[in-house]
């Protein structure tokens, strides 16, 4: 299973060695989830490691092999009704990627605005994503 992480999620995982995020990243070998993101994401990350915390960005060291990075891509062979601009790239590029999931704590933008899927990507928190995960049995 291919997971999209988006910015949030690598922040609040580098931030801190407890919660969702980063048990997603520590389980994901064991799980056999391929977990992915984008050099625009990665970017976005390191510029606001500072605001997360001091220890921010020795967890960044932590997380970031387990991560495999693709090119953002901008463009979409399909309609997306998406207002967010700064936050197009991410779903697009999710979906060039071909990922099962994006992973994401910005509620807002993409859960009110795109709802729980789009073009077969399901969208989740990574806490929502656990939960169905352990339901499921998975975990």
């Amino acid at each position: 299973m291919r997971l999209f992480l988006d910015t949030s999620v690598l922040l609040a995982a580098a931030g801190s060695a407890r919660g969702a995020s980063r048990f997603v990243i520590t389980q994901a070998a064991t799980q056999g989830w391929e977990l992915v993101s984008s050099d625009y994401c990665e970017e976005e990350t390191r510029r606001n490691l500072a605001k997360v915390g001091a220890s921010a960005a020795r967890g960044w060291k932590t997380i970031a092999p387990s991560v495999r990075l693709v090119r953002a891509s901008v463009a979409l062979d399909k309609p997306l009704v998406f207002p967010k601009a700064k936050d197009r790239p991410v779903v697009i590029t999710a979906l060039a990627a071909r990922a099962d999931w994006l992973l994401t704590l910005d509620e807002g933008d993409f859960h009110t605005k795109l709802g729980r899927e789009v073009y077969g990507l399901r969208i989740a928190t990574p806490g929502e994503f656990l939960l169905e995960q352990r339901a499921r049995g998975i975990l």
